[in-house]
C-alpha cells in the first residue's frame, strides 16, 4: 500500500490542490494493537486489530477540508481528492524535496513476544495484587502493545515516515472492608518494547501491582479529608496532572487563537513564580508521549513555554502555525486516519529545581501532601480546575502523619503556578490518554515535588 501512495502521490496531491490552497497532504496509517484485560481472576478481553487508511487535508484560506477511506485504491484516492478541491484540474505542488524516516528504537518488538509470556505478565500481576492484603476484592489488569505505522507525503515535497511502538501496562485494585470501597491504580509504559519488562518479570510487574494494592488498602483506613485553605506539597510521585491539565491545555495554541485560554496574549509576561520552567519535549527517549516525528510530518521538538516564570512561547501544528506566520513546534498530532491533526501536547513537565523534597515537607508547618493525582475538570478559559486526590496526607508541623480520603483540589492554574515557593530536585513521570476534540492521544507528564502557598481543599467540613 505505501509504495501506492509514493508513486501515485503526485497526481494525488495535484488533484488536491487543483483549485490552490495552502496545503495538501496524503496521511498514510497502518496500525496494529493488541490488548489483554484480566479480571475475576482470568483473562476476560484479547482483543487483536490491524486498522490501516488514509486521510487527504487540505487547507485553503486556513480552513481545513478533510476526507478519509480504507479503500487504498488509487481511483478511489484520486476521487477523494477531487471531491475535496471541488475543481477539476491540476495543481502545483513541489516534489521530491525531502525524505526522512524514523523509529522508535525497542529491544523486544511486541511481535516478537510470545502471548504466553504476555498472559503470564496479566496473572503475575494479579496475583501479587491478591496477595498483598485480604481485603483486596477485585483486581483489573491491563496489557497493550501498539505498532504504527504513518507517511506523509505533502505539497510542500515533503516525504516523512515513522515507525513507532507503545507498550502500557496498568493495574487497578479495589479493597473493602465490608462497609466502604476504595479504589487504587498504578500503570507505567513508553515508547517501548517488552524490554518494559526484565526477564523474569519481576520488578516492574511487583512494583505496579503492589503499588496499586497498596492504594487501595490504604484508603480503608485513611480518615476524611478536612476542608479549608491549605499549603500543597505535590509530591513527584503525583506526576505532572496538573502542569498537564490546568496549564498546558491553556498553551496550546488553538485554544489561544480561540480564545479559549487564559493565556492568550501574555507572551513575554510573567505568569508563574520565578522557580517555575514548564517545558514540552516530544523527544524523551521512552517516553509515552514520544515519536521522531509527528503526525504531520514534522519532527519533534523540546520546547520550553514558561521559563523562570515568563511565558516564553506556545504549542503549534501546521495550521495554528500558518495563521500566525509561524513554524510548527511538533504538537501536530490525531487519534487516527480518520481524524485531522489538532495542537497536542507530548511530555510535558515542570522542570527540577535546587530544593530538597524532604527539606519542603519539614518546613512546612500545616499542609496536605499529595502522592497521587486522580481525575478532575479545567476551565482553560480563566484556568479554575478541580482535582480529585487518589492518595494523601496530611501534614503537621514539618511531618506527614495520617492519610486522608474524599478530598479535592480546587484552585486556578495560573494562581497556583505564581504561588510555587518550593521546588524539588526530583521529576517523577507519570503516563496518559489526553482527550480533546474526541481525540485521543498518548502522552506523559511530571513534575519535582513543588509546595504551593495555598489551595482550597474540599473533604469534610
Amino acid at each position: 500500500m505505501k509504495e501506492l501512495i509514493r508513486e501515485k502521490a503526485p497526481y494525488i496531491l495535484t488533484a488536491l490542490m487543483a483549485d490552490k490552497g495552502e496545503y495538501g497532504e496524503i496521511f498514510f496509517e497502518d496500525l496494529k494493537s493488541l490488548t489483554l484485560n484480566l479480571e475475576d481472576n482470568k483473562i476476560e478481553k484479547v482483543n487483536s486489530g490491524r486498522d490501516t487508511g488514509v486521510g487527504l487535508r487540505l487547507i485553503k484560506n486556513f480552513k481545513t477540508n478533510y476526507g478519509y477511506t480504507s479503500d487504498l485504491t488509487y481511483e478511489n484516492l484520486l476521487n477523494l481528492a477531487k471531491t475535496l478541491a471541488k475543481y477539476e484540474g491540476e495543481g502545483k505542488i513541489a516534489v521530491g524535496k525531502s525524505h526522512y524516516v524514523g523509529k522508535t528504537e525497542v529491544l523486544i518488538d511486541p511481535d516478537e513476544f510470545d502471548i504466553r509470556k504476555k498472559k503470564d505478565i496479566l496473572e503475575r500481576a494479579n496475583e501479587i495484587a491478591r496477595s498483598y492484603d485480604e481485603r483486596i476484592k477485585q483486581v483489573s489488569v491491563t496489557l497493550r502493545d501498539v505498532k504504527r505505522d504513518i507517511l506523509i507525503i505533502n505539497s510542500l515535497g515533503e516525504i516523512v515516515e515513522d515507525h513507532q511502538v507503545r507498550v502500557v501496562f496498568f493495574v487497578e485494585a479495589i479493597a473493602s472492608d465490608g462497609t466502604s470501597l476504595y479504589r487504587g491504580y498504578e500503570a507505567t509504559g513508553g515508547s517501548v518494547g517488552y524490554e518494559l519488562f526484565n526477564e523474569d518479570f519481576i520488578d516492574v510487574i511487583d512494583y505496579v501491582a503492589t503499588k496499586a494494592a497498596e492504594r487501595a488498602v490504604l484508603g480503608l483506613k485513611a480518615k476524611p479529608a478536612p476542608a479549608g485553605s491549605f499549603t500543597v506539597v505535590m509530591s513527584s510521585h503525583a506526576g505532572g496532572t496538573m502542569i498537564h491539565e490546568a496549564v498546558g491545555h491553556g498553551l496550546e495554541a488553538d485554544l489561544v487563537n480561540q480564545g479559549l485560554s487564559v493565556y492568550k496574549g501574555k507572551l513575554g509576561q510573567k505568569v508563574a513564580s520565578d522557580l517555575v520552567t514548564v517545558i514540552d519535549d516530544g523527544t524523551l527517549k521512552g517516553k509515552n508521549g514520544s515519536f521522531t516525528f509527528d503526525d504531520e510530518g514534522v519532527p519533534a521538538q523540546r520546547k520550553v513555554l514558561i521559563d523562570n516564570g515568563v511565558l516564553v512561547g506556545y504549542m503549534y501544528d501546521r495550521l495554528t502555525a500558518m495563521k500566525e506566520g509561524k513554524q510548527s513546534t511538533g504538537n501536530g498530532r490525531r487519534d487516527g486516519y480518520k481524524n485531522i491533526p489538532i495542537v497536542r501536547m507530548t511530555n510535558t513537565y515542570i522542570d527540577a529545581g535546587k530544593d530538597n523534597p524532604s527539606d519542603i515537607i519539614k518546613d512546612t508547618k500545616d499542609g496536605i501532601y499529595v502522592v497521587k493525582m486522580g481525575g478532575g475538570q479545567v476551565n482553560t478559559v480563566n484556568g479554575d480546575f478541580v482535582f480529585e486526590i487518589i492518595e494523601g496526607y496530611r501534614i503537621e508541623n514539618g511531618e506527614i502523619t495520617y492519610p486522608i480520603k474524599g478530598a479535592t483540589l480546587i484552585g486556578n492554574g495560573p494562581q497556583a503556578l505564581m504561588d510555587i515557593d518550593a521546588v524539588g530536585y526530583d521529576l517523577g513521570w507519570a503516563i496518559g490518554t489526553c482527550g480533546k476534540d474526541g481525540q485521543r492521544a498518548p502522552v506523559s507528564d511530571a513534575q519535582p515535588t513543588v509546595r504551593i502557598k495555598r489551595l482550597t481543599l474540599g473533604g469534610v467540613l
